[in-house]
């Protein structure tokens, strides 16, 4: 009864994903708001036996090959949704696909500290009225997401995203895993679907492990069409704004399951743990998925020559992305996440997604001789300040943040006294 109850969180799993496997393999063409429904609710499926499956995986194999495998599968999901879009802007010039690769991708940034970060300190303060503190390994995140982040500030200053710019966001990736692969080897304890895999004999284990492995991403990665696809169809039915549709509701389709977990860690006690799975995924979205975009680009394009295109609209959305990217990184420096700057991320994040349309409302649709077109460059500002100021008031952040250059000897010892 206990193994019953604790896989039936896989079984709906599962059950979700039924519809839009059964359509794709059928070749039924349902109509647009039915489809993006449909193989949104795969994807979301597929995306938490993805999580399961990698929780299991790492009874297996070592520490340093878990940090790889879970980092790519656990972001499979975002990737299969902004890697068919930057496809079909290749095969598609001219298309709109470019701005929607670069919408979906800005879109998964933000969120993820915006409203993922901000509510697992949300709940750790209702619970303990205490700030989230982080583990002092974790400074080798924040070291990596800042360097990221500094160079992503070059991307909207030279206007392209080419594919150097690709080498040097996927050299930080690598440089990230092998220093991450340094920490030393941490008991972790599986629950759920996950408790029940790692109890089965190792060879049992093993294959039910890549079974999921393979089921969950061949779903992701045949449903990643028919949902892209039926999004935009459906913003043109509705009359709904497409690069919003792409921007915010992708994203929480794919992402949701790895949002969830981390709300479940931080309402059983483990904010930190959860808050630190969500730094991860950051570290590994602005690295590595940014990075692969001018090279699927370039694949599908046939030339290394033209960078995707992007005018000023999405050169704006990447800066501002960047902005929150860096703000996020200060102050998280000193290794807690207070409610009151969980405060400050969400309305700065709040404030920069209704800007526009509250700006354009406005007589004359201007604020204070600011178009809804420039709200993106002034909540840039404000991050930028926003972090100057935390800076000036603690220089000790950025010391902090130069320490996570080495991720093994001396960050072992600053955990230790936390």
């Amino acid at each position: 009864m206990n193994v019953a109850r604790k896989l039936l969180p896989m079984i709906l799993a599962f059950a979700a994903t039924v519809p839009g496997v059964t359509t794709r393999l059928l070749g039924l063409h349902l109509d647009a708001p039915v489809q993006a429904l449909v193989s949104g609710a795969a994807i979301f499926g597929a995306a938490f036996v993805l999580v399961w499956a990698c929780d299991a995986a790492q009874a297996d194999i070592s520490q340093a090959l878990a940090l790889a495998v879970v980092a790519l599968l656990a972001v499979l999901p975002e990737y299969a949704v902004d890697m068919y879009f930057t496809w079909q802007a290749g095969t598609n010039p001219g298309s709109d696909y470019a701005n929607f690769a670069i919408a979906n991708m800005t879109g998964a940034n933000r969120l993820l500290i915006g409203v993922a970060w901000v509510a697992v300190a949300v709940i750790c303060w209702a619970k303990t009225r205490e700030p989230v503190r982080l583990d002092g390994d974790r400074r080798t995140e924040l070291f990596f997401l800042g360097l990221a982040s500094a160079y992503a500030l070059v991307i909207p200053i030279k206007g392209s995203l080419a594919w150097y710019d690709g080498v040097v966001l996927l050299a930080i990736y690598i440089w990230y895993m092998v220093q991450a692969a340094k920490r030393p080897a941490q008991e972790s304890e599986a629950h759920g679907p996950a408790a029940v895999i790692v109890a089965l004999p190792k060879a049992r284990r093993r294959l039910v492990t890549v079974a999921l492995f393979l089921v969950a991403g061949g779903v992701i990665l045949a449903n990643a069409e028919p949902f892209s696809e039926g999004l935009i169809q459906s913003g043109e039915i509705f009359g709904i704004n497409q690069f919003l549709l792409v921007q915010w509701l992708a994203p929480i389709a794919s992402e949701a399951p790895e949002f969830i977990v981390a709300l479940m860690l931080a309402f059983t006690g483990r904010a930190a743990l959860g808050l630190g799975s969500l730094i991860s995924a950051k570290v590994n979205q602005w690295t590595l998925l940014v990075g692969m975009i001018p090279f699927v680009y370039a694949l599908a394009h046939r030339s290394l020559a033209h960078p995707i295109p992007m005018g000023h609209f999405q050169m704006d959305e990447i800066l501002l992305t960047a902005a929150q990217s860096v703000l996020a990184v200060v102050i998280l420096a000193s290794l807690r996440l207070s409610i009151g700057h969980g405060v400050l991320l969400f309305g700065l994040f709040a404030a920069q997604l209704v800007s526009p349309a509250v700006v354009g409302l406005l007589p004359g649709g201007t604020l204070l001789g600011v178009h809804p077109d420039e709200t993106r460059q002034f909540f840039a500002i404000l991050y930028f300040v926003s972090a100057a100021a935390l800076v000036l008031d603690s220089p000790q952040r950025l010391k902090n943040i130069w320490a996570g250059r080495r991720a093994a000897p001396a960050l072992r010892v600053a955990s230790r006294g936390l």
